[in-house]
């Protein structure tokens, strides 16, 4: 079928669809849904049969869903209806949500159900719940639509058919935090149903902020709705029955009106809080190491995937730890949402200077690499649990083995963020991994990758079909056959293979290299990395749909039918 993803971005779960429809054979294009003369015109261009919109902001035009089927992917079970269906649901406190896909018509969300799939709701932030159990649960709606589609005779349930609800807009008010009432399961909860848009806002030191990235806190304690203790990076607030941690805020009336760890928005007010370090304290515990049956675990849940220059030391100094203790296998776990993301954008478009804070980052996230790619002693497993991208797609490569749970999405170029050359030793790992024939292919295409391409290219060595509540059980199992192999012998060959390759051309002269043209992106004369970032902070709408993916426009033929 010729399929158009109408949506507002190409988020996660349009990446999803984008990945898996072409892999099912679908001729598929995109296009961002910028104003009604935009959508008319790609639908005139591509001429699809279907229309699915993952991900919108408003109505499908009458004149388009009148003229060409139109599914479109409601994050709710059937009968609800709205625009903050997962909020609600959310804040509601409900055991059970799920996405079904509706036939759009001249009443929102009020079409035919084509399918649905419901799924247990898991106690999760918001952003969390639509990157995982909201995309895998649309995935599989949008396949049980397909499968409808192509059945003869078959018809939708029409929406007056069932106990349908509308529920509005959600507000401010519907979520503020009572500090003198609400314990920390219902504070953490309400923070959960905004996280990460538009976060709680709430008044602390006379500044309206934002509050995202709540965790309890069972131990502290002290009078409600006051700060009462710091660490590097999160704040913590007195609830009825104890505390929460809050890692993020933004202050939309600072400089830097974008989100940022809690402690650097608010570093003038907590001068004389007490800063705790305790395994109590959950968003100190970022980085995690344990060890088992001669392997050793390294967990990095860094919030997005962004990995600050800070962030990129730690992680360094605790694999050089890891590397001293007496295991044969090392497996470099990620986060549950995230492996990495690569740099910190954010942390970057606020310091004092974007260039040198980029420089920092980008050699801490190189001394990382190094440290990946120079142990002797171990065999080191990057396993993916979640969506990587940009220099954390190559961060991972620079291990032994990459293993990915299964529907993961992978974005491994930096061209998208102001043509960026990128670093990481990829002009290293990615001929010795994928082969040279593949190198353009990975870096050069900017589209997202599902685990099977990438399996084909070398940047996964092996696929796990495993949900992700037993993803870590998988590797776990994985790593003992590992074990039972001759593991030493391929030590012995690891470490001839690398003595061999420094030889032909050392580590540093990749990195040389490669920073020499990331220098020029950070300080030369041409500003395309920096409007680049800017936008993405600040989230600036894109005024087209990138040709990339936008398909329906590259040709002449169809941009002259066009004008």
């Amino acid at each position: 079928m010729r399929i158009l993803l109408l949506c507002h971005a190409f988020n996660c779960l349009t990446q999803r669809l984008f990945v898996e429809l072409q892999e099912q054979r679908h001729d598929v294009t995109v296009e961002f849904d910028i104003n009604d003369e935009i959508t008319r015109q790609a639908v005139e261009l591509f001429q699809p049969d279907l229309i699915i919109a993952p991900y919108l902001k408003r109505a499908i035009p009458e004149t388009i869903w009148k003229e060409t089927r139109c599914l479109v992917v409601h994050p709710g079970i059937i009968g609800d209806r709205g625009p903050s269906a997962l909020d609600w649901a959310i804040l509601n406190d409900l055991d059970e949500w799920g996405v079904t896909v509706l036939q759009a018509n001249a009443e929102m969300d009020g079409g035919d159900i084509w399918a649905s799939v419901n799924f247990p709701m898991r106690k999760a932030s918001k952003a969390s719940l639509y990157r995982n159990e909201v995309t895998e649960a649309a995935a599989k709606a949008i396949n049980l639509a397909l499968q409808k589609i192509q059945q003869a005779g078959f018809a939708p349930q029409p929406q007056n058919e069932t106990d349908s609800c509308w529920q509005p807009l959600i507000q401010q008010s519907d979520r503020r935090i009572d500090w003198l009432r609400d314990d920390s399961s219902t504070v953490i909860r309400k923070i959960q149903s905004a996280d990460g848009f538009p976060g709680i806002r709430d008044h602390f030191c006379g500044r309206e902020l934002y509050l995202f990235d709540a965790s309890p806190e069972p131990e502290l304690s002290g009078k409600p709705g006051e700060l009462i203790a710091c660490n590097e990076t999160a704040v913590c607030i007195a609830t009825t029955d104890s505390a929460v941690w809050i890692g993020h805020l933004k202050d939309k009336n600072s400089a830097h009106p974008f989100k940022l760890p809690a402690t650097a928005v608010m570093q003038g007010d907590i001068q004389d809080l007490p800063i705790v370090r305790s395994e109590a304290v959950s968003r100190s515990q970022t980085i995690q190491y344990h060890a088992m049956n001669s392997i050793g675990y390294l967990s990095f849940n860094f919030y997005n995937g962004a990995m600050n220059t800070e962030q990129c030391h730690q992680l360094r100094q605790a694999l050089a730890r890891a590397k001293q203790q007496p295991t044969q296998i090392i497996v470099l776990m990620g986060g549950s949402d995230f492996w990495s993301n690569g740099i910190h954008l954010n942390q970057i478009e606020a310091a004092p200077s974007a260039a040198d804070e980029s420089w920092n980052n980008i050699n801490a996230m190189d001394d990382l690499a190094l440290e990946i790619i120079n142990t002797e002693n171990q065999i080191v497993i990057s396993a993916l649990q979640g969506n990587a991208g940009a220099g954390g797609v190559f961060l991972a490569r620079a291990a032994d083995e990459v293993w990915a749970r299964q529907g993961i999405i992978l974005n491994p170029h930096y061209k998208d963020m102001g043509n960026l050359y990128g670093s990481e030793y990829w002009t290293y790992l990615l001929p010795r991994c994928c082969g040279e024939e593949n190198v353009q292919r990975i870096t050069q295409a900017r589209l997202p990758m599902g685990t099977r391409e990438a399996l084909q290219l070398g940047l996964v060595n092996h696929v796990i079909d495993h949900p992700r509540e037993t993803f870590a059980e998988a590797v776990q199992q994985l790593c003992g056959s590992y074990l039972d192999s001759d593991i030493a012998q391929r030590l012995v060959d690891k470490r001839c293979q690398r003595q061999v390759e420094e030889a032909a051309k050392p580590l540093s002269e990749y990195r040389v290299q490669e920073l020499d043209k990331m220098r020029r992106n950070f300080y030369g004369f041409d500003p395309s990395y920096h409007i680049a970032r800017y936008n993405f902070v600040y989230k600036i709408p894109k005024s087209r749909t990138p040709l990339t993916i936008a398909k329906h426009r590259r040709s002449s033929d169809t941009l002259r039918r066009a004008s």
